[in-house]
């Protein structure tokens, strides 16, 4: 059984993590111009709409207490996903997206790469934390056949 403290920090970081991922999403929304936003080329607004959502779920995951090794995993992935893009478009370009090449110091750019490394440190540091844990013990339902 986990101590006070730990319950305590656990609750605290699942709540800040949600917010993280919250936050990159918004970011994104206000990026594309609001919902459904409009990115081109096409396949950089999927992008977009796809890590909202991811990002919108994996908040509510960590506020719910469900699979926390893999929402844990996957808030890194939220963090990790944009900010990929991020240098990938402004440095050597995304296929038919030139626009914000070389644009490092864009101010919401500067705020969502602040707000996707805080989320995976934190996530990785809680990923590997319940790495750490013994697996939860489950009751195994026997079943009794009639012979």
């Amino acid at each position: 059984m986990l101590d006070e403290k730990t319950d305590t920090s656990d609750v605290a970081a699942r709540c800040v993590g949600a917010l993280l991922c919250v936050q990159v999403a918004i970011i994104h929304i206000i990026d594309q111009g609001g919902i459904p936003g409009s990115k081109t080329p096409i396949y950089v607004g999927v992008g977009y709409w796809i890590l909202e959502i991811i990002a919108v779920v994996t908040g509510i995951a960590l506020i719910s207490n469900r699979s926390m090794r893999l929402s844990w995993f996957i808030a890194i992935g939220v963090g990790v996903g944009p900010m990929a893009g991020y240098i990938l478009s402004r440095g050597p370009g995304l296929p038919g997206y030139t626009d914000d090449m070389g644009n490092w110091g864009e101010p919401i750019g500067v705020f969502s790469l602040t707000a996707e490394a805080i989320l995976i440190v934190l996530a990785a540091t809680f990923f590997i934390r319940t790495m750490r844990q013994p697996a939860p013990e489950r009751s195994l339902v026997s079943s009794s056949s009639s012979s």
